[in-house]
């Protein structure tokens, strides 16, 4: 079943930078990738049933930063539907972080389980997003230029992010979510035209991979 988006309803997107995506140097706030598409393509299919739309992601942050953050910037804005998106930061922090730590799953999933419980309790509808990560070829630069991530260190993020996933997997059951399998559907439209196209650097997504996630996630919706 879909979420049904109701005149008048606050609709939330939050995270990290796949979802922040420089929303403070944006008009309307909700910056440049997936949650500009989505509010821009249901504007113009509901034009009967505005929609508030909000944009609290923040580049770099992970389950814990969100919850430091969780009443004053989610919460207390009392939506009505949040769209969560968070992971891949809790995946490779150990490597772009002197002071990083892998961060076992078990406190990634007690952490997301927090963050989610307020909301359920209060009836607020969820979208989950799995974190994902594309398989590109190569060495990048992440963490504006903080380390050269290759092809060892994305199989090492790789074996720490899928028990991850298998995490927001598991609690989107628990709550009776929308989850969005973000991981799968990447690695499906990769096969066909190489994952750079969706992701140049296998974590942020150009803007053919932000309509992706854009389109992905109106389906969840009517």
């Amino acid at each position: 079943m879909t979420i049904t988006v109701r005149p008048g309803s606050t609709v939330m997107f939050t995270g990290d930078s796949i979802t922040d995506c420089q929303r403070l140097l944006s008009e309307d706030g909700l910056g440049f990738g997936y949650p500009l598409r989505v509010a821009g393509e249901w504007a113009l299919r509901h034009p009967d049933r505005p929609v508030t739309w909000l944009n609290t992601g923040v580049g770099g942050h992970k389950v814990m930063d969100l919850e430091a953050r969780w009443q004053t910037d989610v919460l207390d804005a009392r939506p009505d539907v949040v769209s969560l998106l968070v992971g891949v930061n809790d995946m490779g922090w150990h490597t772009l972080d002197p002071k990083g730590y892998v961060i076992p799953v078990e406190e990634f999933e007690a952490g997301y389980d927090r963050l989610l419980a307020p909301l359920a309790e209060a009836g607020t509808e969820l979208i989950l997003i799995e974190p994902f990560l594309l398989p590109i070829h190569g060495v990048v630069e992440a963490g504006a230029g903080v380390a050269l991530i290759g092809e060892e260190e994305r199989k090492e993020w790789r074996t720490d992010l899928d028990p991850k996933i298998q995490v927001v997997r598991k609690l989107a059951r628990k709550y009776g979510a929308q989850l969005l399998d973000a991981d799968g559907m990447f690695a499906e439209l990769a096969a066909t035209t190489g994952p750079e196209y969706w992701a140049a650097d296998g974590v942020h997504p150009t803007p053919a991979g932000h309509a992706a996630l854009a389109a992905a996630w109106l389906r969840l919706v009517a």
